[in-house]
This record gives structure tokens, sequence and C-alpha cells, in this order.
């Protein structure tokens, strides 16, 4: 992980967390039938996510791998989007949408920071 800039690791930690959230999130309790909530197979998908997420966490702390940043790029993203419907289908209860919103932001600020390169220097009289 030393390959990784101040940036790529405050995204790389915060990715880190964003899976960790989606695994604890499969063990969640079901909500009741007809109270409304995240589908099973949602659920389950954003738990798949967050287990190929730490996967590729722990090749990109070992060997620092470009591949392996794309890899917790991709997984977020898509696991993020999971949470979209919440705003549009009606009666989804407040705290979801609460969710789903921070989420979404946390997920567009991890990919943004993990992405990022370092910048050239360009010097004035060059």
């Amino acid at each position: 992980m030393s390959t990784l800039t101040t940036r790529a690791k405050v995204g790389f930690w915060l990715a880190v967390v964003l899976a960790v959230a989606d695994i604890a999130g499969a063990f969640a309790p079901l909500p009741a039938d007809g109270e409304p909530g995240p589908p099973l197979v949602v659920m389950v998908f954003c738990a798949v996510m967050g287990l190929v997420t730490l996967a590729a966490a722990v090749v990109v702390a070992r060997t620092g791998s470009r591949v392996g940043i794309r890899v917790i790029a991709v997984t977020r993203i898509l696991a993020a989007i999971t949470s979209l419907p919440a705003f549009f289908v009606p009666d989804v209860p407040p705290p979801f949408v609460a969710w789903g919103a921070a989420t979404v932001v946390l997920t567009v600020v991890a990919v943004v920071l993990l992405m990022s390169r370092t910048r050239a220097r360009v010097r004035a009289d060059a």
C-alpha cells in the first residue's frame, strides 16, 4: 500500500468500511411481511460485492495493484447502484432513504479518492 497516495489511501479505507457494512447488512434481520425493506437478493448481492471488495483490498494492500484498485471501484459502484431504487420506490421508510443516500455519496467520494493520481508539477519557467 506504500504505492498509494494519501488521497488514495483514504478512498481505499472508505471503500473497505463500505464493504464491511455491506457484508454486515446481509446478516440484518429481514423485515416482517408487509414491511418495506431491501429485497433479499439485493442484500446478498451487496454482501458478495463487499467480499470481492475486501479480496481486492488485500491484493492492493500487498502489491499496490492498479487492477485491484479498479476492481474495488467497480464493486463499490455496483453496490451503490442497488441503493438507487430507494429514491424512486414509493413508501420506502426514511431511514432506508438516508442510508441509501449516504452510501451513494460515500461511494462517490471513495472512488474519486481511490482513483486519484498524483499530478505532475509544471515549472513556471519551463
